[in-house]
Formats: C-alpha cells, sequence, structure tokens
C-alpha cells in the first residue's frame, strides 16, 4: 500500500518534477480568446508570459472538474493506496470541491482533501511537506492532520511590479494605474484565510522588500518547514528580492518557483514573494 500525493498545477511545482517528487499535478485551464490550454501542460510559462504581454483582454481561468480527479482516485483506491490531495484555497477556485465530490462519490476514508487555503508557491509548501512526512513513513491521516494543522502559521507574502494586469482585470482605474505607474506604486499582497488580499503599497521595490521583510521578522519563520520563494517570469527581480531578504531577514530559500499560467493571470509579470510557516499563529 502506498501513498499517493496530488495537487493541481497552481502549485506551479514543475510537471518535469513529478516522478522524481512521486506526485501527481492535475492542471487548470488558462482560455485565450476562446481557445482553452492546460496550465503547463498544453501551454508552458514561457509562451504564456509571450501571450500575456501582447494581450489586450485577460485571458480566463477554469477550475479542475470531478472528472479529473475520478479516475485518477479510483484508480488508487482500487489498487489499495492511499490518496492525500493538496489543492489551491476553495476560496479561490472549485478545484478543492471538485475533489471533494469525488471523494464522496466513491465514499472511500483512504481519501484525504487538503484545503490549503493558498496558491502558487503557497500551496507548493503544503505538497514538499507532504512529501517529507510520507518519506519519512508517516501515514495517510496523520499526514493529513498535520497538514490541516499548519494552515493558521502558513504565510504567503508578495509584490506586484505592474498595475497593468490590475488594471485590465478590473481592480484598478485607470487613473489610478498611470498616477500609481508614474510614482512607482508596488502594491504588496497576502494570501489571508484563504483569499488573496491588499496589505499595503510602497513607492519603489525597495521599499516593497523592506516591507516584505519586516513582515518575515516579525513572523519568525519556523526553518522545520520549506521557505518558498515565487516570481512571475522575473529572474531579475527574484535575484535582487532574495539577496535583499538573505541579507535583512536572515531568510534563505530552499527552492525558487516561477508563478505558473493560471495565477500569473492576475499578478502579472515582475510579481515575487515568499511562503513560509510562521512559528506565530
Amino acid at each position: 500500500m502506498a501513498i499517493r500525493i496530488v495537487t493541481d498545477s497552481t502549485s506551479d511545482i514543475p510537471y518535469e518534477d513529478r516522478e522524481k517528487l512521486g506526485i501527481d499535478i492535475v492542471p487548470l485551464s488558462v482560455i485565450f480568446d476562446g481557445v482553452r490550454y492546460g496550465d503547463g501542460v498544453e501551454l508552458k510559462k514561457e509562451r504564456f508570459y509571450q501571450m500575456l504581454e501582447k494581450c489586450e483582454r485577460l485571458p480566463t481561468t477554469s477550475q479542475v472538474n470531478p472528472d479529473g480527479f475520478e479516475g485518477l482516485f479510483k484508480s488508487y483506491i482500487d489498487a489499495g493506496d492511499d490518496v492525500i490531495g493538496i489543492f489551491i484555497s476553495s476560496k479561490l477556485s472549485g478545484t478543492y470541491q471538485s475533489a471533494m465530490v469525488v471523494k464522496e462519490t466513491l465514499g472511500s476514508d483512504r481519501i484525504h482533501i487538503v484545503d490549503s487555503m493558498s496558491a502558487t508557491f503557497g500551496l507548493a509548501l503544503y505538497v514538499y511537506e507532504a512529501i517529507k512526512l510520507r518519506d519519512s513513513g508517516l501515514p495517510a491521516r496523520e499526514i493529513y492532520d498535520r497538514l490541516i494543522s499548519l494552515r493558521k502559521r502558513a504565510r504567503l507574502i508578495a509584490m506586484v511590479d505592474t498595475l497593468k494586469y490590475l488594471k485590465m482585470g478590473g481592480r484598478l482605474s485607470t487613473t489610478e494605474a498611470v498616477l500609481g505607474g508614474m510614482l512607482h506604486i508596488k502594491p504588496l499582497i497576502a494570501i489571508i484565510d484563504g483569499e488573496v488580499k491588499s496589505t499595503g503599497k510602497e513607492r519603489g521595490q525597495t521599499a516593497a522588500f523592506e516591507n516584505i521583510a519586516r513582515q518575515i521578522k516579525e513572523d519568525m519563520p519556523d526553518f522545520d518547514h520549506p521557505v518558498l520563494f515565487g516570481h512571475s517570469n522575473a529572474p531579475d527581480i527574484m535575484e535582487r528580492f532574495e539577496t535583499y531578504i538573505r541579507e535583512t531577514a536572515g531568510v534563505r530559500p530552499d527552492r525558487v518557483f516561477e508563478i505558473g499560467c493560471v495565477i500569473g493571470t492576475h499578478t502579472g509579470p515582475g510579481c515575487v514573494g515568499i511562503s513560509y510557516i510562521s512559528r506565530k499563529e
């Protein structure tokens, strides 16, 4: 009997790492001008950001439907395995609910579904934690319980570099976007209680990095758990961010992720951030 870990593509874990990590990644969809692409499958990250830069309307995104999980879950349960499914926040997508529908349809107590209350490298943090616990020999139910227990201490903090896509998505007016661009305003966001919330804005990258570093120091990351950094098609900004956070907050990443199509639709390029488990609730 094995423990099968399943996540979705918004974890932004590279598909080529699936076999090495022993996990499954089920793709959400991105729709550009009526054409549907599997996130990270038919549409890779590099091509996505090229298309995003040229688009006049933002693409839309679509959750994984129950059909996307049923065959996979059933094959594992029929083989006598346990399933731990870890998915994007239920407040950001219906993917978690689709997995729960399949769990109830199959009626198996060997399927454990975790609402990460997060996304992108914040979701990946839970997946890597689950892999570590699985490889240490813990049973599926205990892994599930431990993942749930981390949610109050999980953090994801990020800076959005450009206001263009917030304007295209209707979150800013044209006037706000133009004025913000002139002033080099960098919005700060976090995932709080499963939702993306604005936590402030700073003038310039350095001030934004300073704000994030201050939050990190206040939180006191628990280094018994992974520390993950992420960026949306912005390796140069990520390099500066990583150096700044290491030098000012004493924190370095265990892994750096590139934000994929679904989450990148909303942040646009240039977003950088960090996820970790705080020592404080």
